[in-house]
């Protein structure tokens, strides 16, 4: 509909659920699925740290799920198929649960099968906890409302279809989206492909992320990408609408500008 085109992720973004959802949902359902009590708080420790305070911030669940069953392998626990599960992780088109149910439905793979019950299980476990509170970060709503003004807005997510559109229905969100993208849409990269298909050009795009791999779904369609640090969520909104959206629209978002973001961005990763 509009010249500018934006893609927004949602969880630790512009929804402040990140941090909770694996604290409440995400970890402790991984311990309690695959019998990892003995070694909980460690764990617990690995799955945040490759989850919220490092490069793989806002990697895929079954992504983070096989890198935390590895590490639990290394602490003396097998899972029967796990590489199997690995390889699916690496190699599939979709990551997610039809997805999964599919490949459980085709072969007999134990770990698969309790990748998928874990993955049901955060689910029902964020439904609850979304019905208690959290909510975007301060402004955002605000700031996308102005920008709707003038670019095209698209959630592009890798959380599963329902969360996305109950949480952004919820708070208001989806009111200024012309698009909900979840993983059920396919992986960030693809959506962005999609959504350019519709006419917008690459250098009026921009992926907006708190994640290494938002920026990578960025460059695999030669759009930009702009950072929401960790920690500096509400800054960073702020500096979207009053300084690297008027850059975009003045053909001024350059490879050094976008450098320079970069660096604060993983700068604040690399010191979680």
């Amino acid at each position: 509909m509009k010249e500018y085109l934006i893609c927004i992720d949602s969880d630790g973004c512009a929804m402040d659920t990140m941090n909770r959802k694996h604290d409440l949902c995400f970890g402790p359902e991984w311990v309690k699925q695959f019998g990892l009590e003995s070694v909980k708080k460690e764990a617990l420790a690995y799955w945040n740290r490759i989850n919220l305070f490092s490069k793989t911030r806002g990697i895929n669940r079954f992504k983070g799920l096989a890198k935390g069953l590895k590490w639990a392998e290394g602490k003396g626990y097998t899972f029967e198929g796990l590489d199997a599960f690995i390889t699916w992780t690496e190699e599939t088109t979709e990551l997610s649960n039809p997805a999964l149910l599919k490949v459980c439905q085709e072969e007999k793979n134990t770990c698969m099968e309790e990748a998928l019950l874990w993955s049901i299980h955060v689910n029902l476990a964020i439904k609850r906890q979304s019905e208690s509170g959290d909510g975007p970060f301060e402004n955002v709503k605000e700031v996308m409302e102005q920008l709707n003004q003038e670019a095209d807005l698209a959630a592009v997510s890798s959380a599963n279809a329902q969360a996305l559109e109950e949480e952004w229905t919820k708070y208001g969100l989806k009111n200024y989206c012309q698009e909900l993208l979840s993983q059920e849409a396919g992986t960030k990269a693809e959506c962005i492909r999609g959504l350019l298909k519709k006419g917008y050009k690459e250098e009026q795009t921009v992926m907006v992320g708190d994640a290494i791999g938002d920026y990578e779904a960025a460059v695999q369609n030669g759009v930009w990408f702009y950072p929401i640090v960790a920690g500096q969520e509400v800054e960073s909104w702020e500096k979207l609408k009053d300084d690297a959206y008027p850059r975009l629209k003045k053909g001024e978002f350059t490879a050094e500008y976008q450098k320079n973001l970069l660096w604060e961005f993983e700068n604040a990763l690399e010191g979680r």
